[in-house]
Formats: C-alpha cells, structure tokens, sequence
C-alpha cells in the first residue's frame, strides 16, 4: 500500500538532535532514534532533547556532514526563506530561468515544481514533529510548569507552519494529531480560513503562556517568547487584513518594551551582533558544530562562493538618495561607477555591487572583464545580475570552509513590528501624525548607522507607497517580499515584465533582449509573467494528489 508524505512524514518522526543555542550542550548526546518511545520519555534531560529535534525540524546542518543546503529543507533555513526571495523582484536564482524557485512567479509553476514539494513536506514534518512531542510530553516526571511551556513552544511552531501553509497554499490538511496510514492516505483539505483561524487561536493562546522575551535567560536565547507568538499573529492578521487586530497586536509588543531598533544595522547579519534585542526570533548555529554554508552559496566567485543570490537592478534602484527622494538614473547624483553614493547606507550593507571592497578583493562584475571569475557574463558560475550579496555575508569570517559558517538567520526583527505597526494603523484608516512616524518608520530609518531623513508624509495615499519602498528596503533578501506582494495583491502587477541587473554603460559585453538597447546600460537578465488568478496559491504536490485525490 502507498504512502503519502503526510503519512510517512508522521509515521517516521523520531527526533533527532538539536540547533538551538539553548539545548548546544545536547549535541553529543545519542539520538532519539536509539531510544524505544516506552523508555524515552522518563527525564527532563530527554524532553529537551525531543524539543530541540522540534525546533530543529528538518534544516540543513552538519549531518551531510558539510552544512551545504541544496535545496529548501524547512521555511526557516537559509534556503528555504531567503531564496524565496528569487521568486520576486528583488533576486535571481543563478541556476537560471529554469530554476525551481524562479519557476513559481515567471508563469511556468507547475505542480511537479520540486520546491512546492519541499515545503509541503516539510511543513507537515514539522507539524508531525509537534505532534508527536505533545501526544508523549505527558509521560514526563517533570514539572508540570515545565510541560506547559515546552507544549506552548511545539504550538507555537505548528502554529507557524500552518500559518505558511495559508498563505502559499490554501487550503491544506489540518492534522493535530500522528495519523494511521488510513487516515494519511484518505485526509481531506481544510478551508483556508479554518486553517487561519486554527493558527490564530494557537498563537493566541500560546503567546499567554511563553515567557516574555526579556524573561529568556542567555542560555535560552532561541527558544520561542510571547513577542515572537505575537509577531506572527501579527503577520497572520495582515494577511486576513484585519488591520485593527494586526495594530493591537504589534502594539502589544511595542508597550512591552523590551526589543530595540538597534543602532547597528549591518551587524544584524554578519554574526558579530546575534543577541541584538531587534532579533525576536531567529534559526541559530554553530560553526563546526551545527553550521550553515550561506557563504559557500554566497560568496563571490574570486572568493569561493557559488553565487546564487544575485540581487536584481530592481531592489538596486529602490533605495532613495540619502536625502530621502526616490533614486533615479537621471539624477545627477546617480554615480554609475559607485552606485552607493549619495545613497541610502543599507543599499552598501545589502548588496554588493561592482567596484566595491569585500574582504580582500575589489568585486569586479564588469562584463568586459574576461580575467575577473565574477564577471557578468550567462556561463560563469558568477552573478547573472552584476550584483551579489552582502547581507548575510561576513567579511570577518576566519573559517577556511565556506561551508562553516556560524552565522544565525533572522526570521522576525523589531524593525518589521514597527514597520507592519504603522502599515496596520495606515490601511485600517486611523489618523496618521508625526508621532507614530516617528514611533515606527522614523525609528527604523533614524537607526544611527543610517540615519535616512524622517518621513514627514502623512497622505495616506502617498505614505503607502514610501511605506512599502521603507519595508521593501529595510527587510531586502530576507525572505519576506514574496508574501508582501502576495497580500498587497499587487504580485500579478510587480511579476510581469522584464527584469534587469546592474548599469554598465558604453560596455561591449552587454546583455540585450533581442535588439533593443537599455537607455541606461544595464544587463537584461529575465522576464516574469506571474498568472494572476492561477499563481496566487501553490497547488499541492502532484505526487501527493496520486496517492490521495482528496488533496487535489
């Protein structure tokens, strides 16, 4: 008899260890697999094992043994949330247009797509692994203070899947329980809303019970806190539009005080600045212990790298002139040998771009330079876009293996609290002033390593746009714009036409479509044509459907 990945996901649910910074020192320890499930559950010490392997989910670590992620194996790993970013305007995949992740918005999403694939099974892996903990936590002889909060937790994070699973699905299988084969193989879809209304009232409820984020002790840092169970419910009432119940709850965690904008923004990302208050949440590692090859996918070429992430000329030209007007090429403070000029300071910290210092090189994309390993060029393993990226990418890093890295990822930061604070206010129609801008927008751009103008624009009209250019800018290549355009229903608008990378004017080597020559001298690199009405929710897998019709 088959079985589908819903039943085998569920059926093979041993945990194995852990990530988390919190639950490190149980790295040596045997795994759960040798242990028999009557004789495991007898000690605190083997429940924060079981957690940790719930945290942990199926991400990418140094089981391989390297760290290397080749594709997306969880919503919070590298590959799985920051490369959903070459799914829009602000990224391109470097494998090219036939590129799985490329494929959801360019009109080719089909439901044989690979990546639709690993995020299905790995969200109902995750879900399997909460589960499974809260069937068995019980069993412990360990304080029942204790059991309620690391059963909030393994909510708290099957909260979240199905809270992804909402927004890029639908409608989705609601499973609270581990499923015999039968019921795997014959489960029927649950309507969107009931799986939003499931989330939120886990959220909820789960947000009463986990400790307060100030509350979480260094050795707890990576486990979940109320803030962060907000944060999500959040981003789930912003997806549902309810805009009043997203202001009150951002604003909960606003008048909780205990998260800062931190004057630093570039060590958010680099790994010299991981217990930043601005962090709520994020996927933490290890080097040598349980790290990550970000860098190794990352780097330039000169310096190793494999160059996936190849920022687009489109997220390039959203960053405003440092005196807060929208950039232009026909500025005359557009320098096209140093695009950073004149220019927001995060566009230096996210992207870097041709002619710019990075460790010991000068990054050179140049597509007349035939000598540079990263010229721009369709058949170097370099940019495809004349841009790589800086965010995420350490210039301090003294590891030799590229494939080592310790550095955590980000999944929800201070800065898009206030930012979604004032959008919630903004679209539910409350009176915008000059106070809550300068609560919310003026805090992120006033951050003292960068220091944009404040916002003085209170249209809502027009402060929409510097909003959403203000949220595009600050959270870039951090996986958050794909579901940005999804709810603002503007992806259909964003996701069709032609897509470019960096300027080079008068070069030789320059990339066309067809005959016709970029005013500006810049690369062509692709074209999108995202389906309105087809492409908005991913269909399941079609291998599932073949076992079950009911997930059809």
């Amino acid at each position: 008899m088959k079985r589908n990945t819903l039943y085998k996901i569920l059926l093979t649910v041993l945990l194995t260890a852990g990530l988390f910074s919190s639950c490190r020192k149980e790295l040596d320890k045997t795994p759960l697999d040798q242990f028999s499930n009557t004789t495991f559950w007898t000690s605190e010490a083997n429940v924060m094992l079981a957690l940790t392997g719930v945290y942990r989910g199926n991400i990418q670590m140094l089981t391989n043994p390297t760290g290397a992620e080749y594709s997306a194996t969880d919503w919070w790993s590298y590959h799985g949330l920051l490369y959903l970013e070459f799914a829009t305007d602000n990224a391109y995949d470097r494998r090219g247009d036939n590129s799985g992740l490329n494929t959801l918005t360019n009109g080719a999403l089909t439901s044989a797509n690979a990546y639709i694939n690993n995020y299905w099974t790995l969200s109902y892996a995750r879900i399997a692994r909460c589960n499974y903990f809260l069937e068995n936590i019980g069993k412990a002889p360990i304080d029942p203070a204790k059991i309620a909060r690391m059963s909030a937790e393994a909510r708290f994070i099957r909260a979240t899947q199905y809270f992804y699973l909402s927004q890029y699905f639908g409608a989705v299988p609601l499973v609270t329980k581990v499923l015999t084969l039968t019921e795997a193989n014959t489960v029927s879809k649950a309507a969107r809303q009931q799986i939003m209304d499931y989330a939120e009232a886990e959220l909820k409820a789960t947000a009463a019970v986990l400790p307060r984020f100030a509350q979480l002790t260094s050795a707890e840092r990576g486990r979940a806190s109320a803030q962060v169970a907000l944060a999500f419910l959040g981003r789930l009432y912003l997806g549902e539009q309810k805009f009043s119940d997203a202001a009150t709850t951002y604003k909960q965690i606003i008048d909780d005080n205990e998260n800062i904008i931190d004057p630093n923004f570039e060590s958010l990302f680099n790994g010299t600045n991981e217990t930043s208050s601005e962090i709520l949440f994020a996927t933490q590692y290890q080097q040598d212990l349980a790290p990550n090859a970000m860098q190794q996918h990352n780097y330039p070429a000169a310096l190793g790298g494999y160059m996936l992430d190849c920022p687009l000329g489109s997220l390039v030209e959203s960053f405003e002139f440092n005196d807060g007007t929208p950039f232009s090429y026909t500025d005359p403070r557009y320098v096209a040998s140093d695009l950073g000029q004149n220019r927001d300071p995060r566009l230096k910290f996210t992207v870097l771009y041709n002619g710019r210092p990075f460790k010991n090189i000068i990054y050179d994309s140049n597509p007349d330079h035939a000598s540079s390993v990263d010229q721009l060029t369709t058949t170097k393993q370099a940019t495809r876009t004349g841009f790589a990226l800086k965010k995420f990418n350490s210039e301090v890093f003294s590891g030799g293996d590229l494939q080592n890295s310790g550095i955590d990822l980000p999944i929800i930061r201070y800065a898009e609290v206030l930012l979604s604070y004032l959008e919630a206010k903004l679209e539910n129609g409350d009176a915008i002033d000059q106070s809550l801008l300068n609560a919310t927008i003026n805090k992120v751009r006033g951050r003292a390593g960068v220091n944009m103008p404040a916002v003085t624009e209170t249209n809502p009209a027009l402060l929409r746009v510097i909003l959403r250019r203000e949220r595009r800018n600050e959270l870039a290549l951090e996986g958050i714009r794909y579901w940005d355009l999804l709810r603002w229903k503007t992806i259909g608008q964003v996701l069709n036409g032609d897509f470019y990378g960096a300027p080079f004017p008068n070069a030789q080597n320059l990339r066309k479509k067809g005959t016709t020559v970029d005013p500006f001298g810049r690369w062509y690199v692709t074209s999108k044509a995202f389906r309105v009405g087809q492409d908005e929710f991913w269909p399941v897998p079609q291998s599932e459907v073949n076992i079950n019709p009911n997930l059809k």
